[in-house]
């Protein structure tokens, strides 16, 4: 089952490779992977994207819990979140078919933010099966090149019902 997994960690040099040992020192492999510095320049926020049953999840949380730059360990998975990808996805444009990547686009509200007289380049955000249907569609007019981010993702924050929200208190006179 795929994971995605959250980390808070120190941003500085070797932690990104540390992490990534990790995996591949233990034969996991990382489906994608993105990282970024936070607010707080000293630290980074890495999602990466992985496979496995429920015992090796378990084990692959426990080791990135010991890297030594590693903060904070979140499997998302465990609660709601909101994921998203970013495509850049270069398409030939035959003269019949400029239109039909155009629609496709639209549909998708994804943007030609590149166009040449035999292609153009779309981007498209959203979650992974919004990706993988514009490619999908894209497809039979021939895609020359796609380079994705990989996903983020952040995990939503619990909704509050109007019953469990504190109410001011009068004060007496």
């Amino acid at each position: 089952m795929e994971h995605i997994i959250s980390l808070t960690l120190e941003n500085k040099s070797g932690a990104l490779s540390r992490v990534a040992g990790l995996f591949s020192g233990r034969g996991f492999n990382i489906e994608s992977l993105s990282v970024a510095p936070t607010m707080d320049p000293s630290m980074s926020m890495m999602t990466l994207v992985t496979s496995g049953d429920d015992r090796i999840i378990e084990q692959i949380l426990k080791q990135l819990n010991k890297v030594i730059d590693v903060i904070k360990v979140v499997d998302l998975n465990e609660s709601d979140f909101v994921a998203r990808e970013t495509a850049l996805i270069k398409v030939h444009t035959r003269p019949d078919d400029r239109a039909e990547a155009l629609r496709i686009a639209d549909i998708f509200r994804a943007n030609v933010i590149d166009s040449s007289p035999t292609s153009y380049t779309i981007e498209v955000t959203g979650d992974f099966r919004k990706i993988q249907a514009v490619i999908q569609l894209l497809q039979p007019l021939g895609i020359k090149e796609i380079v994705r981010t990989g996903r983020v993702a952040i995990a939503r924050e619990p909704l509050r019902t109007v019953a469990s929200q504190p109410r001011p208190v009068a004060k007496a006179n």
